[in-house]
């Protein structure tokens, strides 16, 4: 499994670890996002997406900006590097799926992609429903 990782999230210091993916996948949907939307779409705490939108930058995979009528929003989207990263990361995953899905006929395939998309259906309202009850727990 960690070559088929090295392969889709690269290898050594180039490596992204697949939170970092999920993020620079997020911000290649549009143009520009607002740091606290992102954490709202990626599921996680507004300071677990400012870690790894900081990595990005560092990486020179994204950048940041500030909004011009509000100096406290703060704006994130792909350079241009990490555009090319992210291409260059869809066409591997492209490759992979191909290969992995060479021996379903057409009708198995769809199939597949209905039942995952059910399955991740049902893992978004657990988490929400998660993410109620912990919300009712700490209100008490």
């Amino acid at each position: 499994m960690n070559v088929l990782l090295g392969h889709l999230l690269g290898t050594g210091d180039d490596a992204l670890e697949p939170g970092e993916w999920d993020t620079l996948e997020l911000l290649a949907q549009k143009p520009s996002w607002r740091m606290g939307d992102l954490a709202r779409a990626l599921r996680v705490d507004p300071s677990t997406a400012t870690r790894a939108v900081q990595r990005l930058v560092h990486a020179e995979l994204a950048e940041r900006s500030r909004c011009e009528h509000d100096g406290r929003v703060a704006f994130v989207q792909l350079s241009t590097v990490g555009r090319t990263r992210y291409e260059d990361g869809m066409r591997r995953r492209q490759r992979v799926m191909r290969e992995l899905l060479h021996g379903f006929q057409p009708e198995e395939r769809a199939q597949l992609a209905d039942l995952l998309g059910r399955l991740v259906s049902s893992l978004d309202v657990f988490v929400s429903h998660l993410d109620h009850d912990r919300d009712v727990i700490a209100r008490g």
